[in-house]
């Protein structure tokens, strides 16, 4: 019974940090197209005087790119959890 106890754990233990992981990716897959693509349109908003058409361009591919991001990382996670499901 002590076995069983130390495996639950254990468990729990690596769910915890795989969650704390996936919500760490998370972040920078969110911050970093945000980042570059309206900080990028916004330094071409000023460069070429077409304020704020380059800057919500920048907006609008920066979402695309982060829902593709997240797309493809819960594919991922949900592959993984039905292979682990059939084991």
């Amino acid at each position: 019974m002590n076995k069983e106890n130390s495996t639950n754990k254990e468990e729990k233990n690596t769910s915890s940090w795989s969650a704390v992981g996936f919500a760490w990716e998370l972040g920078y897959s969110i911050a970093i197209p945000l980042v570059l693509f309206t900080l990028g349109g916004r330094l071409l908003d000023k460069k070429l005087e077409t304020s704020p058409w380059l800057l919500l361009s920048g907006l609008f591919i920066s979402i695309i790119v982060t829902f593709y991001i997240v797309y493809q990382k819960l594919i991922k996670i949900i592959k993984d959890q039905d292979s682990q499901d059939k084991k």
